[in-house]
């Protein structure tokens, strides 16, 4: 039953990731942004790392480091270890390249759609906000409808798609120990559906405030530890370097099988990694409480680029500085654990299963942040406790799910349904950038002038909003 249904997915997966699909939607979206914001995501760089530091308008209110770490912990997860991993195995190195592509153009998207996401947000009962793709496609397009169908597409992806994923992954970094059989999985989950439950549904607070605290310190652990193995082996430079643009761009073996191509996994990986385009960051953007939409846009065009070129390119010169050749039969936890237990020892392989784990549970938390607010928009109004709680309960079997089911079902569910949201978010984006850019260029205007930047909605032809019209 579960092989007819990976089948099933697969085959419509590998139609949407066809060269002129997804990956020609992503790419032209990411490009055309780039140049209408007259390249934004390296001209303003240091400006976005200056905004994250800004304190919020109203005490209490979300920051915009606050949104920043909640779209990150979303990002930041096992994408950035067992994803790249496996596009190293079966993309080769030059998947890394594309990577790095998919990061840059991607930050030009992330901006738009995160900016969208603050100039149409709304106003909840304590003087807060929230919002996303759902609201500005009602909102902006005047179509609640496809609203809809986007939040339903978002709460399969990141519910059942991402946390399957994220449950299978974190199983996965325990197969190379020798305590590891077929019962292991059941265990593995089994643990991480309780912790997950005990927040979502016991309200475990302070589980996930120490979370919180503990990945930042692991994702800087994380590169500190690649960056030893890169110096430690830096006489390799040249030759990975070499391995990475040479592969990126055997133009010959790409056209011979796209599909299974550097380009095809480097976006597919990427995607998965960043989310840039998705429509899923906008959701936490919007929570920000900051005097202008483009700050928070460009909080979230940070976001893509400390997820793909420093966390993921971490785990990329880990795996090729070590020396291990990656090999389709090890992709996933084996490449990347055979990696740092050649450069590390022992060690290696059970710093990577930490890392995975911290990186994981908070991702399975980032997620279902998201699928909640959708929620909200689909029944127009808070769910009822009873509802949340089979809603939680679901959610909490699924993660359970994800720990023993296969590897192709796992990252087929989730690569599918990825496809999807972006099908759906990246047009509309592109239908609504305008306000999205002028925001930028007010911005830009009144910091040239001094000023600090206030937006004004009617002064920028936007109307009828729940903010910004005063």
């Amino acid at each position: 039953m579960l092989t007819t249904i990976d089948n099933a997915i697969n085959a419509v997966s590998g139609v949407l990731y066809k060269p002129y699909v997804v990956p020609l939607i992503l790419l032209l979206a990411g490009i055309y942004f780039t140049f209408r914001l007259r390249f934004a995501q390296i001209r303003l760089f240091v400006e976005s790392i200056r905004v994250v530091k800004e304190k919020p308008t109203n005490l209490g209110a979300t920051s915009s480091f606050g949104a920043l770490m909640v779209s990150t912990a979303s990002r930041v997860g096992t994408g950035n270890i067992m994803g790249v991993s496996t596009a190293l195995c079966l993309g080769g190195p030059g998947a890394i390249f594309w990577m790095w592509i998919t990061a840059i153009f991607g930050g030009a998207s992330a901006f738009i759609e995160s900016t969208l996401a603050q100039i149409y947000k709304k106003r909840d009962s304590n003087g807060g906000s929230y919002g996303g793709p759902s609201y500005y496609i009602e909102q902006g397009l005047g179509q609640r409808w496809l609203g809809v169908i986007f939040s339903v597409v978002l709460i399969l992806t990141y519910m059942v798609g991402y946390n399957m994923l994220a449950a299978y992954n974190t199983q996965d970094t325990f197969s190379t120990f020798a305590f590891y059989d077929k019962s292991t999985p059941i265990v593995i989950g089994a643990v991480l559906a309780a912790f997950f439950g005990f927040c979502v549904i016991g309200g475990g607070k302070r589980l996930t405030r120490v979370t919180a605290i503990l990945v930042p310190i692991m994702g800087v652990l994380y590169v500190l530890v690649s960056l030893f193995v890169v110096v430690t082996h830096i006489g390799q430079f040249a030759e990975v370097f070499g391995l990475i643009f040479r592969s990126a761009f055997d133009f010959q073996a790409i056209l011979g099988g796209f599909t299974g191509s550097c380009v095809m996994w480097g976006i597919k990986r990427g995607l998965y990694s960043n989310e840039a385009g998705m429509g899923s960051a906008p959701n936490a953007a919007a929570a920000a409480d900051v005097s202008h939409p483009a700050k928070q846009g460009l909080v979230q065009m940070l976001s893509v680029f400390i997820d793909t070129l420093l966390i993921c390119s971490a785990t990329a010169f880990l795996c090729l500085f070590s020396g291990v050749e990656p090999v389709a039969e090890d992709a996933g936890a084996a490449y990347v654990q055979a990696c740092t237990r050649s450069a590390l020892g022992d060690f290696g392989a059970i710093f990577i299963t930490v890392a995975v784990c911290l990186f994981a549970f908070t991702t399975l938390l980032g997620n279902y942040y998201y699928t909640e607010g959708c929620l909200r928009f689909i029944m127009k109004k808070e769910p009822g406790k009873a509802f949340l709680f089979v809603y939680r309960l679901i959610a909490t079997a699924l993660v359970f799910f994800g720990a023993v089911i296969s590897a192709s079902l796992a990252w087929d569910t989730a690569d599918l349904l990825q496809a999807l949201m972006v099908l759906i978010n990246v047009p509309v984006i592109v239908i609504l950038a305008k306000p999205a850019i002028a925001a930028l260029r007010d911005y830009e205007w009144q910091r040239r002038k001094g000023k600090l930047p206030a937006y004004r909605g009617a002064a920028n032809g936007v109307k009828g909003t729940d903010f910004w019209q005063d």
